[in-house]
């Protein structure tokens, strides 16, 4: 079996499905067109719910700073490759919910609805898809003329991270202990599990991609993150805990 070819068929994305992200944080790097995910996963395998399909696992919203809370998804999604159902391929996405913006407070009615396409474009990049936009990719023919080329804001946050402060280290230091048994105590899966749980689409709809990096974790970011891994691992939790209490 070739273990690239479904990667391969993937990765590239055309021209038609980028957009130039020309504002914001994310400002010159490349978003891509959700609907062309749905048009690649049905090339690649078939029509949705005959070769493709997508479960919702959980869906939840997280109080966040000023007021504002966010909404999250975790899904499944199952693909059919020479007649057999693969195993799932896990995916987290998130959206604003509440958000404070120039005119005040505003309530999104399409967080689950993004926050599932954000979980949906995290799943088909275990797969590859898109692929040629993550890795960054200086293909003058493939991407905008500008001077991040290849650059993607599904690629995360690559500025020098804020200073955390010494409360913030000891959320961050509970964060990677919990991580650290959730991933078997595998630190590579751990960085996964991190990026998995902080990718979430921007109050303009962007796609925000998750973090790589613990250090660059900080205010609400950091709080949202803590409180949603919380609820995932509660029994990680309650063993730290009594191990924290036994040493004491």
């Amino acid at each position: 079996m070739d273990n690239m070819k479904l990667y391969n068929q993937g990765k590239e994305v055309p021209e038609n499905a980028q957009k130039a992200i020309t504002g914001g944080r994310l400002s010159g790097m490349t978003d891509i067109n959700p609907q062309w995910r749905i048009e690649k996963l049905t090339e690649m395998f078939g029509p949705c719910g005959i070769g493709w399909k997508v479960k919702t696992i959980n869906k939840w919203i997280e109080e966040g700073a000023n007021n504002e809370k966010a909404a999250f998804m975790d899904i499944e999604l199952y693909v059919k490759v020479d007649g057999e159902w693969s195993e799932a391929i896990e995916g987290t996405g998130g959206a604003s919910f509440v958000s404070k913006e120039k005119n005040g407070m505003y309530t999104s009615d399409e967080c689950y609805k993004m926050a599932k396409t954000d979980a949906l474009s995290v799943a088909c990049k275990m797969l590859g898809i898109g692929s040629d936009i993550y890795r960054g990719y200086n293909d003058s023919s493939k991407y905008s003329n500008n001077n991040n080329k290849g650059k993607s804001g599904n690629t995360g946050n690559t500025s020098t991270p804020k200073e955390q402060t010494e409360d913030e280290k000891k959320q961050v230091s509970k964060l990677k202990n919990i991580l650290y048994f959730a991933a078997n105590k595998d630190e590579n899966k751990m960085i996964e599990l991190l990026e998995q749980n902080t990718s979430f689409k921007g109050r303009d709809g962007k796609q925000v991609s998750g973090l790589k990096d613990f250090n660059a974790l900080n205010g609400k970011r950091l709080e949202v993150t803590l409180s949603k891994i919380e609820k995932l691992y509660p029994d990680i939790v309650e063993m730290i805990n009594n191990k924290s209490k036994g040493s004491a």
